[in-house]
């Protein structure tokens, strides 16, 4: 009887042992073809530092964003002031930085509450199909039919302006996408072998969803996630430019582009630096989702 516990247990540690064994193989595999391509690492050396920005940024700040003398408003580019000043004499090289932790705050919130919330009905309408299926999907057609920044300019006029409306204005409209890619990968992977075999030993639906279908429909998600923060970025932008998302004074790029358009003939400046952080900022996420893409597609590693 002892004999057979310890063959069990010697077993079970080996079989244990390779899964972990897997699992780190797949993850050295992943990490190469990332690093392997170009513009995906560039892209993600690029987050990288805007991360170690938005964390640091006050360190790096010359000047308070948010004070500034009138008399020394519109400069240009200066040792003094390395993107020259505004229209009210504040820093735009302090605010650019300042900005970053707004934007991939609400980048980053957004995401995660649209993937959240989406990937429940997803997985649900998915994984049950039938009237609930039909239901929660219409729904998801009906608000897929406006375009997503017409639509969160309707629920910011409902909601009413700042950064919190903003995100949830945003979650809002960008959760059917998540809905819709988690749908289509569940319906692929429920009539699986393991998801039969998982019913077959007596698994209730939800623990068969979150234990075994989730898990192996990642990777589309993770991709479309890093895609949709680069997205999210921009639609911010786009609300505070129209004066409808992150209010002033704070230092919020798209923000800070609705307020200096009426000086982009005597000192383009003011537009430029916050316009090419959003630019640079949306490049790098597009870039990484294509690699986080072209590493987890098991077709093009074939």
């Amino acid at each position: 009887m002892d004999t057979n516990l310890i063959q069990e247990s010697s077993t079970y540690l080996n079989e244990e042992k390779f899964s972990r064994n897997t699992i780190l193989d797949r993850f050295k595999n992943f990490m190469s073809l990332l690093i392997s391509n170009r513009a995906a690492l560039i892209g993600l050396i690029f987050i990288t530092l805007i991360v170690l920005i938005a964390i640091f940024g006050k360190f790096l700040m010359p000047y308070d964003p948010y004070s500034g003398e009138l008399s020394n408003s519109l400069q240009t580019p200066s040792a003094t002031h390395f993107f020259g000043t505004d229209e009210q004499g504040r820093d735009i090289f302090s605010r650019v930085i300042d900005g970053t932790k707004i934007s991939l705050r609400v980048g980053l919130i957004s995401v995660a509450i649209a993937l959240s919330i989406g990937t429940v009905i997803g997985s649900i309408c998915g994984y049950f199909g039938g009237n609930i299926d039909m239901f929660l999907m219409r729904i998801m057609d009906i608000i897929l039919a406006f375009p997503s920044l017409l639509l969160a300019i309707a629920f910011m006029s409902a909601l009413g302006k700042g950064l919190d409306k903003a995100v949830i204005a945003i979650s809002i409209v960008t959760i059917p996408e998540y809905a819709r890619i988690v749908r289509g990968c569940v319906l692929s992977v429920r009539e699986s072998e393991y998801i039969q075999a998982a019913k077959a030993i007596g698994n209730n639906d939800f623990v068969i969803i979150f234990k075994h279908v989730l898990p192996n429909i990642l990777s589309p998600i993770i991709v479309r996630a890093t895609l949709g923060i680069s997205s999210a970025i921009l639609e911010t932008s786009a609300l505070g430019f129209l004066g409808l998302g992150v209010q002033p004074p704070l230092a919020e790029w798209g923000t800070m582009l609705g307020a200096g358009r009426s000086y982009f003939y005597n000192a383009p400046h003011i537009i430029l630096f916050p316009g090419f952080a959003i630019t640079l900022t949306v490049l790098a996420f597009n870039l990484l989702g294509d690699g986080l893409r072209d590493a987890l597609d098991p077709k093009l590693n074939a």
